[in-house]
Parts: C-alpha cells; sequence; structure tokens
C-alpha cells in the first residue's frame, strides 16, 4: 500500500515540459545520451537537479570560438581600448619594428 501511494504521488507531481529545438541538435544528442544509457528526459531531469545544486548553469558558458564570456568580453573591451588610444602603424614593417625594439628593452 506504501509503495502505491509514492506511485501515486509520484504520478501526480510530475508535469510536462515542451521545449522548441532544431531537429538535427535533438537527434545528435538522443545518440550521445543513448551511449550514456540515458534517453533525452532523463538527461533534462539530470540537467535540472545540477541547476538547483548549483544555483546556476551547472557548466561554464563558452562563446562559438571557445572563450568564456568573461573572455570574450574582455577581449571586446580590449580591442576597443586598443583602437581608441593604442598605437598605430603605417607599415607592417614599423610595427615589427617597434615590437623588436620592446623586446630588446624587455631583455634588458
Amino acid at each position: 500500500m506504501i509503495q502505491f501511494r509514492h506511485l501515486l504521488t509520484y504520478l501526480f507531481t510530475m508535469t510536462t515540459i515542451q521545449i522548441r529545438t532544431d531537429n538535427d541538435l535533438k537527434k545528435q544528442a538522443q545518440a550521445i545520451l543513448k551511449d550514456l544509457g540515458l534517453d533525452l528526459s532523463s538527461a533534462i531531469n539530470l540537467y535540472l537537479h545540477q541547476i538547483i545544486i548549483k544555483e546556476g548553469i551547472p557548466f561554464e558558458i563558452r562563446t562559438e570560438n571557445g572563450f568564456t564570456l568573461e573572455q570574450e568580453a574582455q577581449m571586446i573591451r580590449e580591442t576597443e581600448e586598443a583602437l581608441k588610444y593604442g598605437k598605430s602603424y603605417d607599415s607592417v614593417e614599423e610595427m615589427h619594428r617597434d615590437i623588436l625594439e620592446n623586446d630588446d628593452e624587455d631583455e634588458v
């Protein structure tokens, strides 16, 4: 009787989530999960549990270039600063000379 009550409680507390996603993305994920012995629903439930445990996204988010969001934001800031305040050169040769001169100064 107790097991039946737990089953009823479980069934009545479950909810359905509908998401829209790219068909190829879904198929690729399902193939990987199948190799891991999981179905998509179980994997999504694992993900939701990890969000709660970590109190956020349970993995480091990276941009399509492979950088973290913070790294990419830093590179954008540095690029904007260099464009605004950095050195400029009239030729590659001039830039190369400047780099070599600065290398020599750093070694001293």
